[in-house]
């Protein structure tokens, strides 16, 4: 009885997250748990039991914690994207945090070097795409699995950027650069952009469901692809009305914003994409009606180098330096793959979308800051971190279809 009463709930879950509401409902749900614990029911619990105190302090959801908090996410994010691609062939990248180091790296040596700013980013863009480029074809045509590739890429990266960095540390004060993260988008702009991605996402989802209508399809239910709208409206314009009470949307935002949504497209639009998840939900099958499977494995890791030299060009702006610890030596890696499996994409392949990885990077980036605030520990944070990690791999696995991916 009990067992089929499980098999019931897992038919229901696997449904829910098939559906276009269900495949983010989880990590949204997840987001506002912890808003709701840090921002209000914490403050409301300090604030009932200790006696001297004058006032509700809600630091957690003031506009000023909240833009620290998207800064702080923006690398992880980044990353996370990025490592997106890659997951959903259900393959992975362990080198990605790595990767990012040796590109901000070489970055650094390059603006000290004279070269401009915009040059230098450039020049590292393309060689994360080499360096990603280069493991996928070890995986795609030689055969060896990924995890292998990218743990000796970890290795090998962590080394090449302990040589490109002997002291451990470089300071970066190219104007170009420092820029990247301090110059901040107008107001009214802001919303106006965030008006604009509405507006785009509403005509992407007419235009679909004409197209389904004229190939007679099954049309997506208007409760939900409205309700879809709705929600990201919500979040995008809240966003920027918070950010624009302490000071703006930063240019970084912006530019994260704008690099996923072309990623976006491309994952979900074209033939490549659509590529990328069928070699993941089945890369025999996707062989089989024509797909070059490897040049596809190939590309998808040169995306993730991007995304990686991206990150540590984003960083290097944030930090004003590079440093080993911030990058190669830290939890960048963990963290960023953490938010990929949090926002939804499944560890089998095939299932995923890289906005999603930017809601888990924000449940990354949350847990962290509120337990700071709260005074917990490090080893708090990662007991934290791990266990909601761990739900969302579980809930992947029970959402999975039976025989796939076990």
């Amino acid at each position: 009885m009990q067992d089929s009463a499980f098999l019931g709930m897992s038919d229901r879950l696997r449904i829910l997250r098939q559906s276009r509401f269900g495949a983010f409902a989880p990590v949204l749900f997840a987001l506002a748990a912890i808003w709701g614990y840090f921002g209000l029911a914490l403050p409301l619990w300090d604030y009932l039991t200790t006696p001297e105190a004058q006032n509700l302090r809600l630091i957690f959801l003031s506009p000023r914690n909240i833009y620290n908090l998207f800064m702080q996410s923006a690398v992880i994010a980044t990353l996370a994207v990025g490592i997106t691609v890659v997951l959903l062939l259900g393959d992975i990248d362990l080198s990605a945090a790595a990767t990012a180091g040796v590109c901000a790296a070489l970055l650094g040596v390059l603006v000290l070097a004279g070269l401009p700013g915009w040059a230098a980013c450039v020049i590292v863009i393309a060689v994360g795409a080499v360096m990603g480029a280069a493991q996928g074809m070890l995986i795609a045509y030689v055969g060896i699995p990924s995890f292998v590739v990218t743990l000796a890429g970890l290795l090998g990266f962590q080394g090449l950027m302990q040589k490109i960095l002997p002291t451990g540390n470089l300071n970066i004060d190219d104007p170009f650069l420092r820029g990247i993260s301090r110059i901040l988008v107008p107001d009214l702009l802001g919303l106006a952009m965030a008006a604009l991605i509405v507006a785009g996402m509403i005509a992407l989802s007419l235009r679909r469901q004409n197209r389904r209508r004229e190939a007679g399809l099954e049309q997506d239910s208007p409760i939900a692809v409205w309700g879809q709208i709705a929600m990201v409206a919500t979040l995008l314009f809240g966003a920027v009305l918070t950010l624009n009470a302490y000071r703006s949307v930063p240019l970084l935002i912006l530019l994260l914003v704008a690099i996923t949504a072309a990623l976006g497209w491309v994952t979900t639009s074209t033939p490549f994409g659509r590529s990328i998840f069928a070699v993941g939900g089945n890369a025999e099958s996707a062989r089989r009606v024509g797909m070059n499977v490897r040049r596809i494995r190939v590309a998808a890791f040169a995306i993730v180098g991007i995304m990686a030299a991206v990150g540590g060009i984003f960083g290097a702006s944030r930090y004003g330096s590079v440093s080993y610890t911030a990058f190669a030596g830290g939890s960048l890696l963990l963290e960023s793959i953490g938010a990929a499996v949090i926002g939804g994409t499944s560890l089998f392949g095939g299932r995923g979308s890289v906005w999603n990885a930017i809601l888990g990077a924000l449940v990354i980036g949350s847990l962290g800051n509120g337990l700071d605030l709260s005074g917990a520990s490090a080893a708090d944070k990662l007991m934290f971190s791990g266990a909601i990690l761990l739900l969302a791999v579980a809930l992947d696995a029970v959402s999975r279809p039976a025989g796939q991916g076990r």
